[in-house]
């Protein structure tokens, strides 16, 4: 839980950085107002987050991604949020060398991993799906699923194009119960379990670290 308050702490602390701490004119900001309150962060914490970004003071966290391959050939793909990149690219650097991998040189994994906004909204009664995929498509929809159980809809999006869904949806009344960046792999890798065992004592040594946001792979569920 801690973990996660940090992640979107810095989060929020980049967004208020890059676009201001009104919500209503920082689209980034608003997106993570959902999340933060999906995984119960307390209000105070959200409100810290935004004042401590406003402080001239504060030290700016910079997005820096790390592409990298750990043992079996895996492909790793790093994204951390810093205040220190030396410190950062060291640690990043360490953890792949003493367990069997090596860090690469930065976009030496673009090729492989395709950027993606993946949006979850709530389904509306009587909405018409194929009409809303149309709708979408001037907004960079790539594929949109319905979870029935879950009474939403699942929908991924080019990157770049994030904002103008975002705006499509607010401005159509859809609740957005969250928005996440990932980073899909146009090709993967099957492992043994000995093998994934081992790849994950990487990654889970990695997620440790303070830095680190998020981290992509190409192993295959």
């Amino acid at each position: 839980m801690a973990r996660t308050f940090t992640r979107l702490g810095k989060e929020i602390t980049m967004a208020v950085k890059a676009g201001g701490g009104d919500p209503t004119g920082n689209a980034r900001l608003r997106l993570l107002m959902q999340p933060a309150k999906n995984e119960n962060m307390p209000k105070e914490n959200v409100e810290r987050a935004i004042k401590k970004a406003l402080d001239k003071d504060t030290s700016d966290y910079k997005e820096v991604f790390y592409e990298g391959y750990g043992p079996h050939g895996v492909a790793i793909y790093i994204e951390t949020a810093t205040d220190n990149h030396m410190r950062t690219v060291a640690n990043i650097r360490s953890y792949f060398t003493k367990h069997g991998g090596s860090l690469g040189t930065q976009g030496c994994l673009q090729f492989l991993f395709d950027r993606k906004a993946c949006f979850t909204i709530t389904l509306k009664d009587g909405g018409d799906l194929d009409e809303l995929e149309l709708e979408l498509i001037d907004f960079g929809v790539e594929e949109l699923g319905v979870d029935e159980e879950e009474n939403t809809i699942v929908i991924y999006s080019d990157f770049d194009q994030y904002a103008g869904m975002q705006k499509y949806l607010e401005d159509h009344g859809f609740e957005i119960q969250s928005c996440e960046f990932v980073r899909i792999p146009n090709d993967t890798k099957s492992l043994t379990d000995e093998q994934r065992e081992s790849v994950q004592k990487l990654i889970d040594k990695i997620e440790e670290d303070e830095d680190v946001q998020n981290v992509f792979t190409n192993i295959a569920d």
